[in-house]
């Protein structure tokens, strides 16, 4: 299977992807990054180096996951810069812009997710000058300007260039915002399929499953307590592909959301709220296997989802899921 046009193809830009095509000498894949989709034609990073294909050629292609950096279970498999910058292409900002390896990331205030610097790669600089450029980035955007700081695995190759990062943000004065520190949770598809059980829903109940929020999926919704912003909602929708899903009552009344996506061969967790009336009645653990469900049928084995480290009750009751914590982040930003 193949995406269809051009601009389906450019969705995967920056994705690892395998392609098959077909010219006189007969079929040839070729795996690596997507670089960049010019017209009918596919740059992508082969094992030689960049391979420009016709898009007239492919016969099949797809994305595929990231390569795997340590010998684990899939959902385990990627190091954390890997694993940081397949969970960015779920919550993509509307202004995004690359410092090297850097992404600069800005969408209203609406997120720290949305409005930070992703500094998981190298800035083709020398770091302090690379620290400037992204106070002055946010500056001209009217943002303070915040960066998300992973804290590395030893056994991953990425791990000195995230310390350095870290420490280059710290010498410029950064500190931790105050409670920002987040665990980031994965599990195998396959496995938290078998929480989709709907008969352990209250009778009356039925959920439902749409590609966009309607009104009532996003009242129940909030970010921090914060009631979602028209620019939100994009924030919402800007993975390659979504899903929405409600719990709804007999009388139609909303009461428990989610929202999977799809990006990098994984499925995403987030925006899973449950009305208070309703918690401990089984809709959360039914959500999550909704979209467990969901990412198996479009090919994602791994799930992710991020939670506050704060929330030992939402933290429990992810590890009695299934989930296992792969890595924890914070963000940091200068004195206000």
């Amino acid at each position: 299977m193949k995406p269809a046009s051009s601009s389906e193809w450019a969705e995967h830009v920056g994705s690892r992807v395998v392609v098959r095509l077909k010219d006189a000498s007969g079929l040839h894949d070729v795996l690596g990054k997507l670089l960049s989709v010019n017209g009918g034609t596919l740059r992508v990073e082969g094992r030689d180096g960049p391979v420009d294909v016709p898009l007239g050629s492919v016969v099949a292609g797809k994305p595929v996951p990231p390569k795997a950096s340590r010998p684990a279970p899939a959902h385990l498999a990627l190091s954390v810069a890997d694993l940081e910058l397949a969970m960015a292409k779920h919550w993509q900002a509307g202004e995004q812009e690359w410092l090297g390896g850097w992404l600069l990331r800005a969408s209203g205030g609406f997120t720290n997710r949305a409005n930070s610097v992703l500094a998981v790669g190298e800035p083709g600089m020398p770091m302090d000058v690379a620290v400037t450029e992204v106070v002055d980035w946010y500056a001209d955007r009217g943002l303070r300007p915040v960066a998300a700081a992973p804290e590395p695995a030893l056994e991953d190759g990425d791990t000195d260039q995230l310390l350095a990062a870290a420490s280059a943000f710290g010498d410029a004065g950064w500190q931790q915002v105050p409670d920002t520190s987040t665990a980031v949770l994965t599990g195998a598809t396959g496995e938290l399929r078998g929480h989709a059980i709907w008969q352990q829903l209250p009778e009356g109940l039925t959920v439902t499953a749409d590609d966009e929020p309607d009104p009532a999926w996003i009242s129940q919704y909030s970010y921090r307590g914060q009631a979602v912003p028209d620019h939100g909602v994009r924030l919402l929708t800007s993975a390659p592909r979504q899903v929405f899903v409600s719990v709804r009552t007999g009388g139609g009344e909303t009461v428990g959301v989610v929202r999977g996506s799809l990006a990098e061969s994984w499925a995403g967790l987030t925006a899973l709220e449950i009305a208070p009336a309703w918690r401990r009645r089984g809709l959360a653990t039914a959500l999550v296997g909704t979209i467990a469900e969901w990412g198996w049928k479009h090919g994602a084995r791994s799930l992710f989802l991020q939670v506050a480290e704060s929330n030992e009750k939402a933290l429990a009751a992810y590890a009695k899921a299934g989930f296992t914590r792969h890595h924890r982040y914070s963000y940091l930003a200068p004195p206000s």
